[in-house]
């Protein structure tokens, strides 16, 4: 039986036919390249095809020759030849036409230049035409990997959908994105997270780069305790802006503290901070981290690269003021707080933990001109109108605090915080059950605040009412039982039960109290007196051995402060005053030509009084001599009328408390309240 094989090489195809009498066995293929090996003896048949210049003709063309060189075959072997010769063509030409399919590269749409559309196009004379040809694909292809691959670029997308959105194919202006993240911002102040989500979703579509967007997203899922996802969008956009961003990355390193991923939380302060080393808020956050665990040495260090990269900031100075009031280094504590407020004047944490210190060391002219300051810089601060109303509570001042803490409220209605204080001043000074209505509204604003149920509980037991306040005691457990609040409810819940008899009750809770804070001391002093009234005073003393035994103490490195602050900063005053940069000079001036400015000469005043020694130690007085008037300033700042406090008071407590629920499953006032109108 005669066989045939056909070969292709790069320019021209060959046939060659061997009979039996020649090689009956197998097929010679030639070659195109020269070899050492001998020609066959048989004769060759000339090509069938052959590559022509003509376009119209087809790639694979039949020669003359091949039926002048088959006439010289016998009949039998002509026929066999000629059907052999037809079988073979026909599989060629497919072959070919599956191989030699044009394809025409994707059209760029940002390409607008004519020339290179006309040059890529040359080869079609219509649209329609290159659609047919790029759709010929056989299911039976010779190869495979062709349409794998055709059906993988089916599902990618070449180009992003977002960039191509418009017809014009031009990028929205950057204007777009700053009034689409302000307006995420506003539907996140009311608790409308979704729609936020979406908007913040389509900025980080059309503008990768920016890193606004990726902060903005991971707060919002952060306050709904999504924190994977918050991480997975921190991570995002880090890669997106090839890890140049440090607010990203000081948010992704405080989620990561907040989870407990403490080694986490330091790579990503260090690298936030290698991105930018003028990013403050890295240094003044990995500092604050190490404080607290415990590393004060390394809060300096940190906090002092702060100051030598980024100048002066509130912050740190407010920082390294609270660790030398906590070492009871107070010159060194007032000299840095006063640093803090010149490099903001409005800045009320600044002045409000100055005035703290004062109030600890008894200068309470001084504290409450600080007070004063906090108010002014920030009016409507919860914290400032707070903590000034216990202040003048404990002193006594109990009209004042009352009316400290209702201004607090009437500007703050969502804070459960003041009702909670008013409550335990009206039921300190007044009668229990006004406290207990300001307990309860308190604990609908914020069920989830435990020194509240905490508070109530107190006051429950003190009234004799123990089942209540077990039940008081008992919500604020089933809040969280891990916290600091809890291990003060434990405590207080422990003293109940001593004092009703119950004391193996007694022990178990002041033990689950110092699991949880095992250096408090009034929880260990409360457990061995329990003890030595019992006449155990061999486990009293135990107990008092095993405090002094766990406690953990601090030790400050005062070799830092005598590096740091008496050198660098006082040669950076210096530098200030030598090239006039002081930026307060626009306050000294004022207050050196005004001698009735609110809160004049209060830095000299506190230096009078650093002292125990002082004449307005323990002063009482609130008139502090500064001019500043309390009604006056509500009436202006606040739009609030000092006479009709008690009447606002009352009528918050009173109305129905409007609720919605919101996204996250956290019950949250409908609507605010206005300044003068309070609804809760």
């Amino acid at each position: 039986m005669s066989q045939f094989s056909f070969t292709s090489s790069r320019s021209n195809f060959t046939l060659f036919y061997h009979s039996q009498n020649h090689n009956p066995s197998k097929f010679h293929v030639s070659s195109p390249f020269r070899t050492s090996q001998p020609s066959p003896s048989h004769p060759i048949l000339p090509p069938l095809c052959s590559r022509e210049p003509s376009s119209s003709s087809p790639l694979l063309e039949e020669k003359p020759e091949t039926s002048q060189s088959s006439s010289k075959l016998d009949p039998q072997d002509r026929l066999s030849y000629n059907d052999a010769v037809a079988d073979e063509i026909s599989t060629t030409k497919k072959s070919l036409e599956e191989l030699l399919v044009v394809r025409r590269p994707v059209k760029d749409p940002y390409v607008e230049n004519d020339d290179e559309k006309g040059e890529a196009v040359s080869n079609f004379e219509d649209s329609q035409e290159r659609n047919d040809l790029l759709e010929e694909q056989p299911s039976s292809s010779s190869f495979p990997l062709d349409a794998g691959l055709k059906k993988f670029a089916k599902k990618v997308p070449i180009f992003e959908p977002s960039r191509l959105e418009s017809d014009s194919g031009e990028k929205p202006l950057k204007v777009n994105l700053d009034l689409a993240l302000y307006k995420a911002k506003i539907l996140a102040r009311k608790f409308q997270y979704a729609d936020a989500e979406k908007i913040l979703q389509q900025c980080i579509d059309v503008w990768p780069e920016d890193g606004r967007s990726y902060v903005a997203l991971g707060k919002i899922l952060s306050k709904q305790s999504k924190l994977n996802e918050a991480r997975t969008v921190y991570e995002k956009g880090c890669q997106a802006t090839q890890g140049e961003n440090p607010y990203i990355w000081q948010c992704w390193a405080i989620l990561e503290n907040r989870m407990g991923n403490l080694r986490r939380a330091r790579e990503l302060f260090d690298a936030a901070t290698v991105a930018d080393k003028k990013h403050i808020a890295a240094w003044h956050g990995w500092a604050v981290l190490e404080l607290k665990q415990g590393n004060i040495k390394k809060a300096r260090n940190l906090l002092g690269k702060g100051l030598k990269f980024c100048g002066g900031n509130e912050y740190v100075y407010q920082t390294l003021a609270l660790l030398e009031a906590k070492a009871k280094r107070y010159e060194r504590a007032r000299y840095l707080f006063k640093q803090a407020t010149r490099c903001n004047r409005k800045s009320c944490a600044s002045w409000l933990a100055w005035a703290q210190l004062e109030a600890q060391l008894e200068n309470n002219r001084t504290a409450r001109q600080l007070f004063e300051k906090a108010v002014q810089a920030s009016p409507k601060n919860r914290f400032a109108w707070h903590v000034w109303g216990v202040f003048e509570a404990n002193l006594g001042n109990i009209d004042q605090g009352r009316k400290l803490l209702t201004i607090g409220h009437m500007v703050n209605p969502r804070d459960p915080v003041l009702l909670q204080s008013l409550g335990l001043i009206e039921y300190k000074n007044s009668s229990a059950n006004l406290a207990r209505v300001l307990f309860r509204r308190a604990s609908q604003l914020d069920p989830r605040h435990q020194p509240v149920w905490i508070a109530w509980g107190w006051m429950e037991w003190k009234e004799r009412n123990i089942s209540s306040a077990r039940e008081l005691y008992q919500k604020a457990l089933s809040i969280n039982s891990t916290t600091e609040s809890a291990a003060r409810c434990l405590q207080a819940w422990g003293v109940l039960e001593q004092r009703a008899g119950n004391l193996s009750a007694a022990r178990r809770l002041f033990r689950s109290s110092l699991n949880i804070n095992s250096q408090s001391y009034i929880t260990w002093m409360t457990w061995a007196n329990l003890e030595e009234d019992q006449g155990n005073s061999i486990r009293a003393e135990e107990i008092r051995n095993l405090y002094f035994q766990q406690r953990t103490e601090v030790v400050d490195d005062e070799s830092w402060i005598m590096g740091f602050l008496d050198v660098i900063d006082p040669a950076i005053d210096s530098i200030k005053r030598l090239l006039n940069l002081d930026q307060n000079s626009y306050y000294k001036v004022k207050e050196s030509t005004s001698n009735t400015t609110a809160g004049d000469d209060v830095e000299e005043s506190t230096e009078e009084s650093a002292s125990p020694s002082s004449a307005n130690v323990n002063d009482n007085n609130i008139d502090t001599g500064s001019g500043f008037d309390l009604d006056d300033f509500i009436r202006v700042m606040l739009s609030l009328d000092p006479s009709k406090l008690e009447v606002q008071l009352t009528t918050s407590l009173t109305d129905p408390l409007k609720i919605a629920r919101t996204t996250n499953g956290v019950w949250r006032p409908e609507t605010k309240t206005s300044r003068t109108s309070t609804t809760l």
